[in-house]
């Protein structure tokens, strides 16, 4: 998996969302040959008070607590579930012509599987003009580009988040949550990644520091 879409999608977790990666697009030709025109960098699904539950082994539920943290940068909707589309790219955050092919958002939501098939125009329609689409009784679906870089003043119809946000929040996350992180075993690489980098913070606070710089 490429390094900028892991980091992403570590984020994306730790937001509460359901991810798959680079999901293949793949296309239908002559004499029934098929070919992989593309790929989508990441799909994501939050449900609505989606959160982590820290268990008490005592079993008192009193005594249990449930992580809900979410990133005002994300903004996911509390009465609905929210669907993303998502590119990541380690320049500039943006969506290229593939971003906002109709074939490949169709291919999106075939594959989150909870839209009419008749509402799917109106739906890719929106999303191309305004970067996001609420549906009457289903999910909201947005797009959303990640990068190193992007230019504020440059308006663009779909959400922009940098890569350095997304860092900052993992880091702030596991900083908040250190006492029950710190025990987890995490098999994904960019949270795995994370946590040792965390210890060594821990260790040598001016780490950060020179982090940020």
């Amino acid at each position: 998996m490429d390094s900028a879409v892991a980091l992403v999608q570590a984020y994306l977790y730790a937001n509460g969302y359901f991810t798959l990666t680079e999901y293949p697009v793949i296309e239908a030709g002559r004499r029934e040959q098929y070919r992989t025109t593309t790929d989508i960098d990441l799909l994501a699904v939050r449900f609505p008070g989606a959160g982590r539950l820290l268990a008490r082994s005592s079993g008192k539920r009193s005594r249990e607590e449930t992580i809900t943290k979410v990133d005002p940068a994300l903004d996911p909707p509390n009465d609905c579930m929210d669907v993303l589309i998502v590119e990541v790219k380690e320049g500039k955050a943006t969506l290229n012509r593939g971003g906002r092919d109709r074939s490949v958002l169709r291919t999106a939501l075939t594959r989150i599987g909870v839209f009419d098939q008749d509402d799917e125009r109106g739906i890719i329609d929106r999303l191309l003009d305004t970067g996001t689409a609420r549906t009457a009784e289903g999910p909201q679906v947005r797009l959303v580009a990640f990068g190193s870089t992007h230019d504020p003043k440059h308006a663009r119809p779909y959400t922009v988040i940098t890569l350095g946000h997304a860092l900052g929040f993992l880091l702030d996350y596991a900083d908040e949550y250190w006492d029950a992180l710190r025990t987890a075993q995490m098999k994904d690489p960019a949270l795995g990644f994370l946590l040792v980098l965390m210890k060594a913070i821990r260790q040598d606070p001016a780490l950060r520091k020179k982090l940020a710089e």
